[in-house]
């Protein structure tokens, strides 16, 4: 349900408190420009999220009026740590949330290689002679987590299988 903007108050509310503010009047249920002048308000356009950081977030902050003169909604980029009075540092939780990040990104890589891995398994059973090219592809994989980007690995970073 959208939002729409009182032109004189500036007062923003979604169409169901505009309703409750007018319980006496018959309001269509798309609201046309004629109805928003009879009530005096704006619609509310949708707008992209701010543009954020690796350690930021994109926070809803009212209305503006954009180039158009259509009011929007407003997004600030807002930073997701602080120092905090006897408490940790904005750069120590800063490090810990990457640590967070990268371990998961770590697990989910490990999974990955220990699927590939298992597909080539078969390869490397008593019966069959492994080939060097399979050697080298799983020497490879799991010499993952020694890769220099480990563990932001790009797709050019995993082996490819023979």
């Amino acid at each position: 349900m959208g939002e729409y903007r009182e032109r004189t108050t500036g007062e923003v509310k979604t169409q169901g408190e505009w309703r409750a503010v007018f319980p006496n009047m018959s309001l269509p249920r798309v609201w046309t420009s004629n109805v928003c002048d009879a009530m005096n308000i704006d619609p509310v356009l949708a707008s992209p999220a701010a543009t954020t950081s690796a350690y930021q977030t994109s926070v809803r902050d009212g209305v503006e009026q954009n180039s158009n003169k259509d009011w929007v909604e407003k997004y600030v980029a807002k930073d997701m740590f602080a120092d905090i009075e006897g408490g940790k540092t904005k750069s120590e939780q800063e490090t810990e949330y990457q640590a967070t990040l990268d371990a998961n990104t770590a697990a989910s890589h490990r999974s990955t290689r220990d699927s590939k891995l298992a597909e080539t398994d078969w390869t490397a059973m008593s019966d069959v002679t492994m080939a060097d090219d399979m050697k080298t592809y799983r020497q490879a994989l799991r010499d993952l987590p020694t890769h220099k980007n480990w563990p932001n690995l790009e797709d050019a970073d995993w082996p490819t299988k023979p």
